[in-house]
């Protein structure tokens, strides 16, 4: 099988130039290992990507749901949407002792990225190495908002939602259900003249694109034709459910079905990096904070603390910090005044780069050829032991 993570290794991910030779890399890579703490030691550096950025980590059937849940999925058309929110609050109920990873905040991938790129130094015996910013112009971190329309009320709510995020001088991509509700295609082209983006999301919203290859195999032909048809570039999978696999069969240039780190998705697991990366054809673009839905009605915060809490180690680490709303939700006065909360802070910070999703993944693909001119080069330096990016 192809290792659809191989074009991730830490060389690419910093572009130091001139680049130090691969046997220094590996040697960096094998020293800076201990820090992802995973349960089995790779075999080399591909496999040690695919049981992080491929969740590998989390077992051979992670991207397999339980009988219970492919049940589950069965029957949830047949039961009140009361109901079901409940059942999934009950399994969104996660431990200490069966979730490997932290949360909101996993740093382990970000100190294991920073110390691999010391420990390169301190075998080339230098105090300064040249690597490649992580975003135009050198701006500290990056900012991306998304929406997830599920239902009907939602695809209604959706131009007030647009008038928010508008109005706080952002835009954001909408991402709509093919075949659970009747299209408003006239939103959609409206959305593209405002500047925002539309994208697909999945194709029925029924929990089974991923319960089986013959199910996925029957859709998959169905769902690129609504990508041309919407004129989308990306692709975010309902329930985040997924399998990265399967999803090489789609045409768009970007994803967002994955995460860094959430212990309440039906399938849990996390692939530990607040930054863009590559998946097989695709650019995958994880959420990094934390979804609406999971805040207010799962752990049922009644404030933007821990959205501030990521932000603040999104922007420490000049990663990428990926909201995902959904208008639906939005609905619910609370849940809209957390939202309209949060962009306002967001309005009053400056320095970082917003962007739509389709133009953040044109731009980690850029970054990688070298062929953007918003590229910057920046200085590691090495004092007295310790790293610091300038």
């Amino acid at each position: 099988m192809t290792n659809l993570w191989s074009s991730n290794q830490p060389s690419n991910f910093w572009l130091c130039e001139p680049s130090p030779p691969d046997e220094v890399w590996q040697t960096a890579i094998d020293k800076a290992l201990p820090i992802l703490d995973l349960p089995d030691r790779p075999a080399d550096a591909d496999a040690l990507l695919e049981a992080v950025l491929g969740e590998g980590q989390f077992g051979p059937d992670r991207y397999r749901m339980s009988l219970a849940k492919r049940l589950y999925y069965e029957v949830k058309p047949l039961l009140p949407r009361s109901l079901t929110r409940v059942m999934r609050q009950k399994y969104s109920t996660p431990t200490q002792e069966t979730f490997r990873l932290g949360w909101p905040v996993e740093d382990r991938y970000v100190r294991y990225l920073l110390e691999v790129l010391r420990q390169v130094m301190l075998e080339m015996g230098v105090t300064s190495l040249e690597y490649t910013h992580f975003w135009p112009e050198g701006r500290p971190y990056a900012f991306v908002l998304t929406h997830d329309i599920e239902w009907a009320k939602g695809q209604a709510y959706v131009r007030p939602v647009a008038d928010l995020v508008e109005r706080h001088g952002f835009r954001s991509c909408f991402n709509f259900v093919p075949e659970r509700y009747e299209l408003d295609y006239d939103l959609m082209a409206e959305l593209n003249e405002r500047g925002f983006e539309v994208g697909v999301h999945g194709l029925k919203h029924d929990g089974k694109l991923f319960t089986s290859r013959a199910t996925f195999d029957r859709r998959v032909g169905q769902i690129n034709a609504y990508v041309k048809k919407f004129g989308a570039k990306g692709f975010a999978a309902p329930l985040t459910h997924r399998n990265p696999d399967w999803m090489q069969a789609f045409d768009v240039e970007w994803d967002r079905s994955f995460f860094d780190t959430d212990p309440y998705e039906p399938m849990v697991g996390g692939v530990m990096t607040i930054w863009p990366f590559f998946m097989g054809k695709f650019v995958e673009l994880p959420y990094t904070m934390v979804q609406d839905y999971t805040l207010t009605a799962v752990v049922q915060a009644d404030s933007t603390e821990l959205w501030s809490e990521k932000l603040a180690f999104v922007e420490q680490s000049g990663g990428m910090a990926l909201l995902n709303t959904h208008p639906d939700y939005l609905l619910d006065e609370k849940v809209w005044a957390l939202f309209e909360q949060f962009l306002g802070t967001m309005q009053a910070r400056d320095g970082y780069w917003h962007a739509l999703p389709r133009d953040v993944a044109q731009w980690w693909r850029d970054r990688a050829a070298g062929t953007d001119p918003r590229i910057v080069k920046c200085t590691a330096q090495l004092e007295d032991g310790k790293i610091a990016l300038v």
